[in-house]
């Protein structure tokens, strides 16, 4: 059997597959099939935003680095999901680090060849930073809870007990 097409793989994933036929040809054009393995970087924080990624199976881990504690994931993203949105704001600079925590299959998209994109057809604009802003949403509420997670309390030291 010959492997999907970026279209037919678009066409297929939640984030964009209900997008009009007409908007899927013309995003397929700035796509690639890729292959990430376990431990690959796929972007430092504060590096050039130049691309995204709609998963297609494996799991890439979010980290942001704390001083004194080093990178901390605060998120797993999984299959089906997207990967990336700093690529659509001025700067254009991750806010997190991304790292491939279990082999991906992945669509990696040209985020200057999209925004080129965008900005000729508003209306794909506004649909497409309306899905990446539920994206920084939910991204924003799981680095929070696991912040909170890991400063709730304070690390005590060895023997000490812990507040119940």
């Amino acid at each position: 059997m010959a492997p999907l097409s970026v279209f037919d793989q678009l066409v297929l994933h939640p984030f964009l597959g209900d997008l009009p036929v007409g908007w899927l040809q013309r995003l397929a054009v700035h796509g690639r099939p890729v292959l990430r393995y376990t431990g690959h970087r796929l972007f430092l924080q504060d590096a050039l935003a130049d691309r995204f990624w709609l998963l297609r199976s494996g799991v890439v881990a979010l980290d942001f680095h704390v001083p004194g504690r080093g990178d901390v994931v605060i998120e797993r993203v999984g299959a089906d999901s997207v990967v990336g949105w700093s690529w659509l704001l001025p700067e254009y600079r991750w806010t997190l680090g991304g790292i491939v925590a279990q082999d991906c299959h992945a669509i990696e998209f040209d985020a200057a060849r999209v925004r080129l994109l965008i900005s000729e057809d508003p209306d794909l604009g506004r649909e497409l930073t309306t899905r990446f802003l539920a994206v920084m949403g939910g991204r924003l509420q799981a680095a929070r809870h696991r912040l909170v997670e890991l400063y709730a309390y304070p690390e005590h030291p060895a023997g000490a007990s812990t507040p119940d």
